[in-house]
């Protein structure tokens, strides 16, 4: 058990908790979280949004009946959460682009505290949030509200791409990015119960056969991600 320092929405349905404690994580990785409750019974997996000496922070939109109940903590109030779970962004070196549409902006902003150098490109469809946090650590800044980040982004000016977001947009990163001489890794999302990879429940078919997202992602080289199987989620 944790207690929650702020709940705080940035716009309608899109909220950043703050929860207190002494935690670790990198970039891309997740954890398990639900109410102090334990109702429901299942946590749900949300990105690691950021990380201080005390305290770490999620950010998350409201889905459903978990994240309805995550919307009403207080602050002192209670959540149970266990991680980090996954497999996150490599380190690497060079040039580096981090591309987000919407909630998958999420895991990317500790990429940038990681990689100041590196160039975010964050796209929203309606409402833009939480674009403060990397204007506060990145090099440069590129936001679109409405159409696709996708167009602002040359892969060919960098040597890494690291991106989230919905699957048409990773797809057509992808196709983009083909040819050119960067190394995309995307990071990917499914339905999970556990975390740890026993119930399989999470997994997804990849060019290198069947992986765990929760275990052997959630991220993953472009090269091993099969689309059709990500838009059928």
């Amino acid at each position: 058990m944790a207690n929650v320092i702020s709940n705080v929405a940035l716009v309608p349905g899109i909220y950043v908790m703050k929860i207190e404690g002494t935690f670790k994580g990198e970039m891309g990785q997740f954890y398990m979280l639900r109410s102090g409750t334990g109702y429901p019974l299942l946590p749900r997996p949300i990105s690691i949004y950021d990380i201080g000496e005390e305290d770490i922070s999620f950010l998350y939109r409201v889905v459903g009946e978990g994240t309805s109940l995550f919307s009403r903590l207080q602050p002192g109030q209670e959540v149970q959460l266990e991680g980090p779970f996954g497999n996150g962004f490599p380190q690497v070196e060079g040039s580096l682009a981090l591309i987000g549409g919407g909630m998958g902006t999420a895991p990317l902003l500790l990429a940038a505290k990681h990689y100041p150098h590196a160039h975010v490109y964050l796209g929203f469809a309606q409402q833009a949030f939480g674009v403060e946090a990397f204007e506060a650590v990145a090099a440069a800044v590129h936001v679109r509200v409405g159409g696709s980040i996708v167009e602002k982004v040359d892969p060919h000016l960098y040597v890494n791409l690291f991106s989230c977001g919905p699957t048409p947009m990773l797809q057509a990163l992808a196709v983009k990015a083909a040819g050119s001489p960067s190394r995309l890794y995307i990071s990917t999302e499914r339905h999970m119960a556990c975390g740890i990879g026993a119930c399989l429940g999470c997994t997804m078919h990849t060019r290198g056969g069947n992986k765990r997202v929760c275990k052997e992602g959630p991220v993953f080289p472009v090269e091993e991600v099969d689309f059709d199987d990500l838009h059928g989620v």
